[in-house]
């Protein structure tokens, strides 16, 4: 290789080698990057294709069918190898696999010798267990998964509470930010889940909830009435759950909004600045900056943040003598809920005139107080007339008159709504909640995890499945290969955990989806079985061909339907 680059220099001069070893590690690292993207699905889809179709092979030689061919993928064929009766292969499109039997296709004419290895010939119970191996193989395989993330140890969240606002009954009951449930009615909590649960069971009933709270030593015990409220999770069989108004685990990230001409602004700080650190304390909420920045004025300090730069982040680091103030507000520093991130093109916002930065301190004569009192206030529109907007753009109110337009608009439940927007979005991000690791205390402990969390999986799919019919989810929320692909390549770059999780999610969608009553699936098969079974005899090739022309034609447009989501998102549409 050092002899290639001294012929190189040798041959195109010093800039032109310079060039060459440049474009030369751009295309390493396009390589690298579309190798750690790739394998990752590849790996996913392989595991999960490999096990479905050993469902259907095992079954098959244990029914004494004779099995011609057992791939992995479709088209060329890139590796095979012959044992016995089987052609063993690999193909070019890893997007699927088949195992051929002998005798399983349609109109064949098998000779009486052969019979005896033939599917179609097999008795009913032995063909439907030939079928529904499959499946079930994919079923059986997410158990495994999901007890090796239990030995592993999952990630589940801890029983923090997250931001809680001041005029909420959580609050008048005593709840603050940052408390940790220990127990409810003596019985002890260790998950934000088992805190849930226990909220449903003692709905319209007092609760003594332990909680630590930083600067108590001792427990303190806040007493509460959940109440029935609609269940958000419409992915869920419960329709009401258990809560205390106002109760989140959800916590407002470090993002600040910076006041023009503010003491902040001067040492450094910027709208949209994340605080990362202060004085090396890791900082993750916005709600810990109001005593850290207090506790320290008039001292030294070294400040990182993560400042927003095009479409990333990059990470500053300040340095100084912090200003003395009597408050957070007093420092220029506030929550970032009323400062504008971004104006989405050819919006009502856009054509108005508003930009990026913008502050907003009025909205139809009102001083919104949160994000909140915005978005409804547009949500509300009625059509007539316009809003009256005003900001703050450096220093100077300016006005504005938009007119909301009615738009399409993808909730965070998953379903599809229709309300009026103006095309505005804040600095607002959410920190991720606390999590801790638990593992299983031993392999029995994590088989019974792997069958509970495969049950509640298939619980999800098949309610998710049933909301889709119902019209109660988007048709959007149908994800495809790509789709796929990417959450492979993120989860795999998390860690083996998250990244069997989703093998193990998959593998139920695989499960589910492959025994939904259409043709060319494997539910279609089972449907004709057992239609044979209550007529006494098979259906017609006549039907059957017209039942898998269809079968195939709803398939592929759901095919269809996946890319052009996966496209769609892709490209930002939405």
């Amino acid at each position: 290789m050092s002899r290639l680059g001294l012929d190189c220099r040798q041959y195109l001069g010093s800039q032109h080698a310079t060039d060459y070893n440049y474009d030369m590690g751009a295309i390493i690292g396009w390589i690298h990057q579309g190798f750690s993207t790739v394998m990752p699905f590849i790996i996913l889809l392989g595991f999960l294709i490999f096990v479905h179709e050993l469902g259907h092979f095992l079954v098959a030689k244990w029914c004494g069918v004779r099995v011609e061919v057992f791939s992995l993928g479709f088209g060329k064929r890139i590796f095979q190898y012959k044992r016995g009766d089987t052609n063993y292969c690999i193909a070019l499109i890893p997007l699927g696999g088949y195992v051929k039997m002998f005798g399983d296709e349609m109109n064949s004419q098998i000779d009486p010798v052969d019979r005896p290895f033939s599917f179609t010939h097999k008795k009913l119970w032995q063909r439907i267990a030939i079928v529904i191996a499959g499946p079930l193989m994919n079923f059986l395989f997410a158990i495994v998964i999901f007890a090796m993330v239990s030995l592993i140890g999952e990630e589940v969240r801890r029983p923090i509470v997250g931001d809680i606002a001041d005029d909420s009954i959580a609050y008048k009951d005593g709840f603050r930010a940052g408390d940790e449930v220990l127990s409810i009615d003596s019985e002890p909590t260790k998950t934000w889940e088992n805190f849930q649960d226990q909220m449903n069971k003692h709905t319209n009933e007092k609760i003594q909830v332990a909680v630590h709270r930083d600067g108590s030593s001792q427990p303190v015990v806040v007493e509460a009435t959940p109440a029935l409220r609609l269940n958000d999770n419409i992915l869920s069989l419960h329709e009401y759950i258990g809560d205390i108004e106002g109760m989140t685990y959800l916590s407002k990230a470090a993002v600040i909004g910076v006041m023009p001409n503010s003491l902040a602004e001067k040492f450094g700080l910027k709208t949209g600045d994340r605080i990362q650190s202060v004085n090396g304390k890791t900082v993750t909420y916005f709600r810990e900056l109001e005593n850290l920045f207090v506790l320290l004025q008039k001292q030294n300090v070294d400040i990182q943040v993560a400042r927003p730069d095009d479409k990333s982040e990059k990470t500053v680091k300040l340095s100084g003598i912090l200003p003395s103030f009597s408050s957070l507000a007093a420092m220029g520093v506030e929550s970032p809920d009323l400062y504008l991130s971004k104006i989405v093109e050819e919006s009502p916002a856009a054509n108005a005139g508003l930009m990026a930065g913008d502050r907003i301190i009025a909205i139809n004569n009102m001083v919104p107080q949160k994000w909140d009192d915005i978005l409804n206030t547009v949500k509300n529109y009625g059509g007539q007339g316009t809003i009256d907007l005003t900001v703050l753009r450096d220093g100077q109110e300016k006005k504005f008159q938009i007119a909301p337009k009615m738009t399409s608009y993808m909730t965070q439940k998953g379903t599809e709504e229709k309300r009026y927007t103006v095309g505005i979005m804040p600095w607002i991000q959410s920190a991720p909640p606390a999590t801790m690791t638990i593992p299983a205390e031993n392999v029995g402990t994590a088989v019974m995890h792997g069958i509970k969390r495969t049950s509640e999986v298939t619980t999800m799919v098949v309610v998710s499945f049933l909301r889709l019919i119902q019209n109660k989810i988007s048709p959007k929320n149908i994800s495809g290969v790509i789709s796929i692909g990417q959450a492979a390549s993120e989860t795999f770059k998390i860690g083996i955990s998250h990244f069997l999780q989703l093998m193990g999610l998959i593998s139920v969608n695989l499960f589910v989806l492959n025994l939904l009553p259409i043709p060319v699936l494997d539910g279609g098969h089972l449907l004709f079985y057992c239609i044979e079974g209550l007529k006494g005899t098979p259906l017609s090739m006549r039907k059957m061909e017209i039942a898998q022309q269809i079968g195939l034609v709803v398939l592929m447009s759901l095919m269809a339907l996946s890319l052009f989501n996966d496209f769609s998102r892709v490209l930002g549409f939405w």
